[in-house]
């Protein structure tokens, strides 16, 4: 599996980003995917996650309400509306999928990363 995310830049604080992450390679075995972000100094940290068929998520509490995930499993695409963004917002953020190959062996992939910066 592969992952290609898209969409970061700058934006001032109130503003809006719209990232994307595109998958390709064994994408039928991939199941949960999710948003990570880390910013310089700090750990790498879960922004949202969804589930195989979009019909669960969770959200850190520093987001709710502002950003939404979303994925289109035709186009083997995951998303992450961005609103309201604030400086503390900036980082590096980074696409995650879980990907059970032949059903028994579970497997985490990363993309390269996209960076998000937000100025007051």
């Amino acid at each position: 599996v592969q992952l290609v995310e898209s969409g970061g830049g700058l934006v001032q604080a109130g503003g809006s980003l719209r990232l994307s992450c595109a998958a390709s390679g064994s994408t039928f075995d991939i199941n949960t995917m999710g948003w990570y972000r880390q910013a310089p100094g700090k750990q790498r940290e879960l922004v949202a996650a969804i589930t195989g068929g979009g019909g669960s998520t969770n959200y850190a509490d520093s987001v709710k309400g502002r950003f939404t995930i979303s994925r289109d499993n035709a186009k083997n695409t995951m998303y992450l509306q961005m609103n309201s963004l604030k400086p503390e917002d900036t980082a590096v953020y980074y696409c995650n999928a879980e990907a059970l190959h032949y059903g028994l062996d579970l497997q985490n992939y990363w993309g390269q990363g996209t960076q998000v910066t937000v100025s007051s």
